[in-house]
Parts: structure tokens; sequence; C-alpha cells
């Protein structure tokens, strides 16, 4: 059985050898709850597919819920884990199950705790987000989803990620006259077109906005370019797919008029394909403004898009945090420092405990 009582960093090792790539989450999901029904008091447990929640009544003034999704990418060879000059190796070490171990251990060792706990370890996260299981959470069991302040434990390196951005792409299609490119002058280039799109792509500035203390830039960026007939065909259709990266302070309309405003005037149709909205990081609600504490100010905005939004979506201030570096995550060579395990568990146990 999984011991949570223990070191977390050993904990992480015994998650991350229990293989659970999406949709194959079942044994560890066996594994926590058997840990949590054994190994904690005072918690409420309810199993809902291969989520397992846990939450804890005792009257407290505020509630703190921790996420963690217990699934990985597919392994690269990186399994098992191994520990090595203070660093532990493997698939999910840093994404996310050093957090998850974070978040267990907490659970079973805090017996004092100044805030109401709930816990939620959920399936899917690394997939289509029609699978997520907090998705599916919130529509089957939307009571476990209320409080006070969320932290996920999505790798951040220890500082706080506060809030998240909203991410859109659209697809920017020129209509042209397909013609032979021998006589390139009877026919209409659709790919000429899209030089002056590419233009204002290339010179746009982004903007930079400060919310609670956490300054969110954003981006805007051609990441697929299609079109063509043959090497001898001047092609009559063509187009360029941008992803839009904005700030929470946006919605995603307003995002998406943005995005129409910088290409106004050109010869152009543009449609939305895709969108998330952002989530602002209310850390100046009492619950959050805590944990900031707790955590020395070590605060910064999360670049990217996590599941806080859904929280944000529920009224409910989130925030990344977690043992990890982001940028190790899903890679052959993932790993994570013991020592920042470490770290993670004992800010959030100050913080737990008042």
């Amino acid at each position: 059985m999984l011991d949570l009582h223990g070191d977390p960093v050993a904990l992480t090792a015994a998650l991350v050898d229990i293989p659970s790539e999406s949709r194959h989450e079942k044994r560890i999901a066996d594994e926590i709850e058997a840990a949590l029904r054994a190994q904690t008091t005072g918690f409420e447990i309810v199993r809902n597919g291969d989520a397992v929640l846990a939450r804890t009544d005792f009257g407290r003034p505020s509630r703190v819920l921790l996420a963690g999704h217990i699934d990985t990418v597919p392994a690269a060879d990186n399994l098992p884990s191994r520990l090595a000059d203070g660093v532990l190796h493997g698939c999910g070490t840093s994404d996310m199950k050093s957090g998850d171990a974070v978040f267990l251990h907490l659970a079973a060792t805090v017996t004092d705790a100044a805030h109401d706990i709930t816990l939620v370890m959920y399936d899917c996260e690394e997939i289509e987000a029609t699978a997520n299981g907090l998705g599916r959470i919130e529509r089957e069991l939307p009571q476990w989803l209320d409080a006070d302040v969320a932290i996920l434990g999505e790798p951040s390196g220890g500082f706080i990620e506060a809030g998240c951005q909203g991410t859109l792409r659209v697809i920017v299609s020129a209509a042209g006259t397909r013609a032979h490119s021998a006589r390139s002058w009877l026919g209409d280039n659709a790919i000429h077109k899209l030089a002056p799109v590419l233009a204002r792509l290339n010179t746009y500035q982004a903007r930079e906005v400060d919310i609670d203390g956490c300054v969110y830039r954003e981006g805007l960026s051609a990441v697929r370019v299609d079109g063509g007939v043959a090497g001898n065909v001047v092609p009559d259709a063509a187009s360029v797919t941008v992803n839009f990266r904005f700030a929470p302070d946006r919605t995603v309309e307003a995002a998406y008029d943005h995005v129409r405003d910088v290409l106004d005037g050109l010869d152009v149709d543009i449609e939305l394909t895709d969108s998330a909205a952002g989530a602002l990081p209310g850390l100046t609600k009492p619950a959050a403004a805590a944990l900031v504490n707790a955590a020395g100010g070590q605060v910064r905005a999360k670049y990217g898009w996590t599941d806080v939004s859904r929280f944000a979506a529920l009224g409910v201030p989130a925030v990344n945090y977690g043992p990890g570096d982001p940028n190790l995550a899903h890679r052959a060579d993932e790993r994570v420092d013991a020592a920042q395990i470490g770290a993670v568990t004992e800010t959030l146990r100050r913080y737990l405990t008042g």
C-alpha cells in the first residue's frame, strides 16, 4: 500500500512506478483510494469513475481544495523511477505525481488544519477536454468543487502561478483564382494574399497587463500555413492558423474581437475554431492572500492554460502550485528535484495549519 505518512519523495516514486497513461488510471485510483481510507481520519471519501475525492467537514471558516490529475502522457522508456543525486527521474515526476504526493501526504499528516480540506485526484487531464475527469465531477458532483480557494499541483517550480492565460485559434483564409504558373498573370495567388496577414503578425506588439501583481504577456502567433495545389499551379486557396494567448482580463469574445481588429481591412476570412477562457488570479481573496503570504510572496503569472480556468468559471480563485519544472513535463528526461518536493510540502503545511 502507498505510504501517505512517509517521505513525500518516496511517495512520489511509488506513484510514478504505477503506470497511469490517460484512460488507464484504474490501478492508481484503486491504490490512492485504499490508502486514503486506511491512513486518514475525518475524511468523507467517494469514488467517481477513476477519480478519488475526499473532504473534511469540521466547520472551519474556509475550505481549501487540493486538486491533482493522476494520469500521465505515454511513458518514453522512463519507468520505473530512479533517484540520483537528489533528483527523481521518471514519467510523471514533474507533471504531476510529485504534486499528487504532496497533497496525499498532507491529507494524511495535517491533523490541525485551519481550513476544511477537499482533495480531488482526477483522471484524463492529459487528453481532450471532453474526457477530463474534473469536468465529469463538475457535471455529476458539483458540490465537491465548492471552495474558497483551489490549488492545482501542476509543476510551477515552487512558485505560485496564479490564474492562467486564455487561448483561441482562428483560421485566416484567402481565396484566389487557379491558373498555370507559366501564365501566372491569369490567376490570383491565394498564398500571396496571406503576406499582409503574416506582416501584421510579425509586427504585432504584445500587450502586458498587471493583475493582482502578476504580469501576463499576450502573444499572437501563426502556428500553421496551408496552401498549394502543385508545383506548376497558382493556388486558389490558402490559410494560416493563428493562436492568440490572451491575458485573463479579456473574455473569449473580447479576444476574438481583438484578433479581427488586428487583421481588419485585409482580403481574408476569419473563422474561430477553438477557444478556452483564462482565469483571473483572485489573489486579493482572503484564502488566496494567505497562501501568498505562506509562500513568502513567490508569485508569478501562469503562461499557458490549465484547469484553474474551470474553477475560475465557478467563481473559485485558483492557482497552480507544485514542485517540478513545467518545461520538463512530457519529456523523456522528465525529473523533479527532491528538495523542491519537500519545500512545497512544508509551505502548504504552514498554510493549511494557519
